[in-house]
């Protein structure tokens, strides 16, 4: 890496739409970087890990649902930098899975309609995703 360089870490997330047409957005859990910020679910691609597959794994370990590779949609993608990484994210959609949504890793849930994302607070590299998911339903 060349100096003044800051390493790029991809991390995959996904907007859950639900048959009502809410959001599910989860609560940073005290501890954790950016606390207290909501996010929607994902997390960091392992090296080797294609971000559908890492998706796949994240929501079973976070949320406890089954997802299919094939109920997965490439939405859109985030790229922002932060004083020590540049993150990258690419964001599904995904309107179908299998099992009931609940919080496995002590983090708050909730389900939100995308137009009002915007009374949420997120972190930087969600922000524009208020924007880009505004028109889900």
């Amino acid at each position: 890496m060349r100096e003044g360089r800051s390493p790029i870490v991809i991390v995959a997330a996904c907007a859950l739409l639900d048959e009502k047409g809410a959001v599910l957005i989860a609560k940073r859990p005290p501890g954790r970087p950016l606390a207290g910020l909501w996010e929607f679910p994902g997390g960091k691609i392992e090296p080797g890990e294609e971000p559908e597959g890492a998706l796949i794994r994240e929501l079973n370990e976070e949320l406890g649902i089954e997802i299919e590779r094939r109920d997965l949609t490439p939405l859109t993608f985030a790229s922002h930098a932060y004083p020590d990484f540049h993150l990258l994210m690419p964001v599904y959609l995904c309107r179908r899975w299998q099992g009931s949504v609940a919080a496995r890793e002590g983090q708050e849930l909730l389900w939100v309609k995308p137009d009002t994302l915007h009374l949420y607070d997120m972190p930087p590299a969600d922000e524009p995703l208020k924007i880009a998911l505004r028109g889900l339903s």
